[in-house]
């Protein structure tokens, strides 16, 4: 059997309700929003894997999530993502994190072992994360002219503490996909909590 998977950090409950209470701003938007259970901050998309990779991939993500303390996480701006590139998507941003560089450079070299998709030595920019609130209706809003375009770029200060990585699935469905929690990895202080 085949698994479409990807490592992520899943929120807090409190902080999903928050960010949905975002979403309520700009209803207006032609914009497909997330679903709360699927907010989540991506490190990495690996694609389809099978039964015997996704078991290598859980033994290999708890190996390198053990080597790492817990962090927090502050998300600080909502804007239209990419930055500088078309509009795709509503999404949150985070400050920049060395601790999250770290980890996702750690899961990254360990998850890929050809040399052509490892990560070259050197120091690793932190990393800014970002959630997507939600993906916009291309067609429709070009069609919104520009000076009608409502202007998306709220700050915003949410503050949370990583103790866990996931392993996911993403079941894509005809309503959008779901996204399922195949194994949690506990950063090594967090393992007592």
């Amino acid at each position: 059997m085949r698994h479409r998977i990807f490592i992520a950090i899943n929120l807090p409950e409190d902080v999903k309700k928050r960010l949905l209470d975002y979403q309520r701003k700009w209803l207006t938007l032609p914009v497909h929003w997330t679903k709360k259970d699927n907010l989540h901050i991506t490190l990495i998309f690996l694609g389809y894997l099978n039964d015997e990779d996704l078991l290598e991939t859980i033994k290999i993500v708890h190996n390198v999530v053990e080597e790492h303390q817990s962090f927090f996480i502050n998300l600080n701006q909502i804007l239209y993502g990419p930055p500088n590139k078309t509009p795709r998507m509503v999404w949150v941003e985070g400050e920049k994190s060395q601790e999250l560089a770290n980890l996702q450079r750690d899961l990254e070299n360990a998850l890929y072992t050809s040399p052509n998709k490892g990560i070259s030595g050197g120091e690793i920019q932190s990393y800014s994360p970002h959630i997507t609130l939600g993906r916009i209706k291309e067609r429709e809003f070009k069609k919104i002219p520009l000076e009608e375009k409502e202007d998306i770029n709220e700050e915003i200060s949410i503050n949370f503490s990583v103790e866990s990585i996931e392993v996911m699935e993403s079941d894509l469905k005809r309503g959008g996909p779901e996204y399922i929690v195949l194994e949690s990895a506990q950063l090594a202080d967090s393992k007592n909590f």
